[in-house]
């Protein structure tokens, strides 16, 4: 079997808590004198029903290892080691997601705070050889109008190269909040040239990825993996050409399937929509971008081709420059021979 750590790919869904090293996240508790909760140090993915209850119990775990941190060196140091643990999987392009409300507290604002996420993803492009994109966030449990606050910023530092912003989004419980009510800030993104990447198709079903199409008008959906309860809408996704970014371990570990094995990742391919593995938040999910690829093929069987497929429609989905994406696509090609 080749090394699936060896081909070349895009991660299109990483959050930058999320993305903490364990021991990072433990190095920061002691800086500041934090006493974090078990679940977060251990080597245990945490495993949570689909319900209110569970998505509490997640999200006090996402606060608890974000309140850790508190400074420039510290968000710098995430994104440098987000960068080199993608490279170092085989990741080309890495495009990763920030609420840079989060950090402004501690750094003067949301433009430095996002200033420093778009210069640390720059520098680390060059660092570790892999191109860096950033996703600037909003979130459902926030007011609309935050939303778009933070779509203006984005679309300030808009680009396609390295360290600039190639996107936004809308995360947290998508059981929150009335998605029409974000469109505004969507709009703004859209006029700035920023793919639209709203979560949207986990918790809830096809009928709520119908209301984020339609409101939103994605390029890309954040999870997604629901839609194939309804065919009507996979159709729709497929003619519209929205990718998904389909996170099986979070899946997983936020009780949407019991077992690896039930994510409908293979009914999903055959229907022909295009699919992007991502590993979303991988310091409580405790699995990150090659083990997705690792759970494709030994549970559900993908072959070596099929994978190289969904690794060059990750590329082809991502925000990437064009040169950039013909190098990786030609990088898979050689994988293959």
């Amino acid at each position: 079997m080749r090394d699936l750590a060896a081909l070349p790919k895009a991660h299109l869904h990483l959050h930058f808590t999320g993305s903490m090293r364990p021991n990072t996240v433990a190095d920061l508790a002691q800086k500041y004198n934090i006493k974090l909760p078990s679940a977060i140090l251990d080597n245990d993915p945490v495993r949570l029903p689909a319900t209110d209850r569970g998505w509490f119990r997640f999200q006090r775990l996402y606060d608890a290892a974000r309140a850790c941190v508190r400074g420039e060196d510290d968000m710098r140091r995430i994104i440098n080691e987000a960068a080199h643990d993608d490279a170092t999987e085989g990741s080309g392009r890495l495009e990763i997601q920030v609420d840079p409300t989060s950090y402004a507290p501690f750094v003067g604002g949301i433009t430095p705070a996002l200033e420093i996420v778009l210069d640390e993803a720059k520098q680390a492009s060059t660092q570790h050889g892999i191109s860096v994109g950033v996703v600037v966030a909003a979130s459902r449990m926030r007011h609309p109008l935050e939303a778009r606050t933070l779509a203006r910023l984005a679309a300030q530092y808009a680009g396609d190269g390295d360290g600039e912003v190639i996107g936004f989004g809308l995360s947290n419980d998508e059981r929150r909040g009335r998605t029409e009510e974000y469109s505004a800030a969507f709009t703004i993104a859209h006029k700035a040239g920023l793919i639209a990447v709203p979560h949207g198709g986990e918790l809830l079903g096809p009928d709520h990825i119908d209301v984020v199409v339609e409101a939103l008008q994605p390029q890309r959906l954040g999870h997604g993996i629901r839609a194939v309860e309804d065919p009507r809408t996979l159709d729709a996704l497929a003619q519209r050409n929205i990718a998904l970014e389909i996170n099986p371990a979070s899946n997983v570990s936020l009780g949407v399937y019991a077992t690896d094995d039930e994510v409908p990742l293979t009914a999903l391919y055959d229907s022909g929509v295009t699919i992007a593995l991502g590993a979303d938040d991988p310091l409580l999910f405790k699995s990150r971008l090659t083990e997705q690829y690792e759970t494709a093929r030994t549970v559900h069987g993908f072959s070596d081709i099929q994978l190289a497929k969904i690794a060059s429609d990750s590329i082809k989905a991502s925000a990437a420059s064009d040169s950039t994406k013909t190098d990786l696509l030609r990088k898979i090609d050689d994988w293959l021979a």
